[in-house]
């Protein structure tokens, strides 16, 4: 008997409905010559990192978590049906802390160069690796940040060198980016030095706390900010810190806290950025899945990929 009956390869005997896609299918390689409206870079970076971080595992669970949606968005009626070309992950070396983050720059230059999407998802790793992607995202373009976190992440780099508090320091001493073209969302008490609140002010950074976002609301607080951005730069590009959402959504964040977002405030958010026509990068930082619960945090940023798709999709950008 050469047949064997009721078999299916290793990992793969997962349920399938007929009528269903599942969000992960969305995902293809990408070979030269391909183009769509999305794309994925995997950047599993965390050794830079303040505190211990396994962040460096998280593109893998992300894309893994897409398999937990459909790509029907029932409240529009909308089904995602653009792939998403997936470029893989940046090779990382397990020393070169300084080379990896300089192998960002120029893996992602490449990608970038291409030119095979419209708008791009990069997936972290520690905040780090933003310093490199939008130094590389900016090569041809000027870009305001828009800046989702509870830290400001303008570190001195002289009590540590490039860890994952210092990127949007360094590109602004760099003068990758203009002061006036970052605004950060949802800073929180308790959670940085009087010294950085300080820098930002002074070099014209415009800073929103969980305050202003629960007083005024984030979507009106963006509407703002975009529209004061897309009078000074090219391209606007989102970077999502997740632990800018409270401690009780983002259980697999290295520096979780109280008093932040909920996950339907930041959902809400990237949608009403993503369907604005300059918003055309995205990374999501910050995820631990080592000490994650139920995979939830990467479930939130599996969520969040889906929320820009959908703005952008609506919006034909």
């Amino acid at each position: 008997m050469n047949e064997l009956r009721h078999l299916k390869p290793a990992g793969k005997a997962i349920f399938h409905d007929r009528h269903t896609t599942k969000a992960k299918e969305l995902l293809e390689d990408w070979e030269p010559g391909k183009e769509r409206a999305f794309a994925v870079v995997g950047v599993p970076l965390s050794k830079p990192s303040i505190s211990h971080s396994g962040a460096s595992f998280a593109p893998d669970t992300i894309r893994a978590a897409l398999q937990s949606y459909t790509t029907y968005a029932g409240e529009s009626g909308m089904e995602l049906t653009d792939g998403i070309l997936d470029f893989g992950d940046i090779y990382m070396n397990p020393t070169d802390v300084i080379g990896n983050q300089d192998r960002i720059v120029e893996g992602l230059s490449d990608v970038f160069a291409t030119d095979a999407a419209k708008n791009w998802m990069l997936l972290g790793g520690d905040h780090s690796i933003s310093y490199a992607s939008i130094k590389a995202f900016a090569e041809k373009q000027t870009v305001g940040v828009i800046q989702f976190d509870a830290h400001h992440d303008l570190r001195n780099t002289a009590d540590g060198g490039p860890t994952n508090g210092t990127p949007f320091r360094r590109l602004l001493e760099d003068e990758i980016i203009d002061g006036e073209h970052l605004v950060q969302m949802g800073i929180r008490d308790f959670m940085n030095a009087a010294a950085y609140a300080d820098y930002a002010m002074e070099h014209g950074v415009g800073v929103y706390t969980m305050g202003d976002v629960d007083a005024v609301g984030v979507t009106e607080l963006l509407q703002r900010e975009i529209n004061r951005l897309a009078e000074k730069v090219d391209v606007i590009y989102l970077s999502i810190d997740m632990d800018v959402l409270d401690q009780a959504y983002a259980p697999g964040c290295p520096a979780i806290g109280p008093g932040g977002m909920d996950s339907k405030t930041l959902l809400d958010g990237v949608l009403f950025a993503a369907k604005q026509e300059k918003v055309r990068a995205m990374d999501v930082v910050e995820i631990d899945p080592t000490i994650d619960f139920r995979n939830m945090t990467s479930r939130v940023a599996a969520y969040v990929m889906l929320q820009f798709m959908k703005g952008k999709t609506e919006k034909g950008l």
